[in-house]
């Protein structure tokens, strides 16, 4: 059924969320057209985005009430090089469609929820009359067990809710608790900790990988591996939009928000800074050319083997966590580490 009439506005216009799909899927779309590469397939899009392909394609079909999150759009964004002036407009649409929901979730009643008719007893119960038997007519029996046991069962989801509450949030809470700051690295269930980076300081390789990760992410640092007030500025931004706590330190709870998978076929920056890190690790062996060719993938799984991860020649957390604590202290890193490293003609 089409739901695009559904969606509509109260004035017949499409609704927030039908335009915020129709905007999403340009982006996708005209992907491929304005760089003269290949437009990704979804499923490589989604696998970027850390989300499933039904989701991801729910996004962009106008037809489905499911709306973009925040998140995903700024990453549609950034992933698709989609252009720079239609960022805010789709962020606009996705907080409207996400305010539209919620107005539909409150109007539309539930199962639970039925609006009672003008048969309905009250307390919304179905009428009944009382049979020559006793038994009700056109209407269920009373059971007096139906209550103690709709309670009971409410408590128990209660509760089992509130243990999958407790173990989503609780290390993070834990982490700041015990960490201090926002940014400050929390402590890891295996033997590494996200490094904290701040203003200031000169991060060599770390601060690059951050830089190029940033501007992965839509922020136009500087690479040099000073964590400068540019870089702070940019991590602020990026914190802020993630509804992180925005202090401007990068730590355990940025890093794992700003790392991304990458793999063949991933974007300049963040392969740039993944050869950043393998170069100071390999001590200059990895050209540092944004391009995830054979020879990185060889490297990222020979890293992998060394250190105990499974090793796919792909980077994922995991990897991205042990490469950055494996990191040569500033003191002792090599000479072309000191370097600039040029930056890609493109935008990306």
């Amino acid at each position: 059924m089409d739901r695009t009439h559904e969606r509509g506005g109260p004035d017949g216009k499409s609704s927030a969320g039908v335009r915020l799909a129709l905007l999403l899927r340009r982006w996708w779309e005209e992907s491929g057209s304005s760089s003269g590469g290949a437009r990704p397939t979804q499923q490589a899009l989604a696998a970027r985005l850390g989300v499933d392909q039904t989701t991801l394609s729910r996004y962009l079909n106008p037809k489905h009430l499911s709306a973009a999150p925040l998140r995903v759009v700024d990453s549609l964004h950034a992933q698709l090089r989609a252009p720079a002036a239609e960022l805010e407009q789709a962020r606009a649409l996705c907080r409207a469609a996400q305010r539209e929901n919620g107005r539909r979730r409150t109007a539309t009643p539930t199962d639970a929820d039925e609006i009672p008719t003008a048969d309905a007893a009250p307390g919304g119960a179905p009428a009944t009359t009382p049979g020559k038997d006793g038994t009700a007519v056109g209407g269920r029996t009373p059971s007096r067990w139906l209550t103690p046991v709709l309670v009971a069962a409410a408590m128990v989801l209660a509760f089992t809710a509130g243990v999958l509450v407790h173990r989503r949030l609780s290390p993070q809470d834990h982490v700041t608790m015990a960490n201090g700051p926002a940014g400050a690295a929390p402590a890891s269930k295996g033997p590494y900790q996200w490094p904290l980076l701040r203003v200031g300081e000169d991060c060599f390789a770390r601060g690059r990988a951050l830089q190029y990760l940033l501007r992965a992410h839509g922020y136009p640092v500087p690479t040099d591996g000073f964590f400068g007030e540019d870089t702070r500025k940019a991590a602020l931004g990026f914190q802020r939009r993630q509804e992180i706590p925005a202090d401007g330190k990068v730590g355990g709870l940025t890093w794992p928000r700003l790392v991304m998978d990458v793999r063949p076929g991933s974007g300049s920056y963040e392969v740039r800074a993944v050869q950043e890190l393998l170069a100071n690790v390999n001590r200059g062996h990895t050209p540092v050319s944004g391009r995830f060719d054979t020879e990185t993938a060889e490297q990222v799984k020979q890293f992998q083997h060394e250190h105990g991860l499974r090793a796919t020649g792909r980077v994922e957390k995991d990897t991205w966590l042990t490469l950055l604590a494996k990191q040569l202290p500033p003191a002792h890193a090599p000479e072309y580490q000191r370097t600039m490293v040029p930056l890609p003609s493109s935008s990306r």
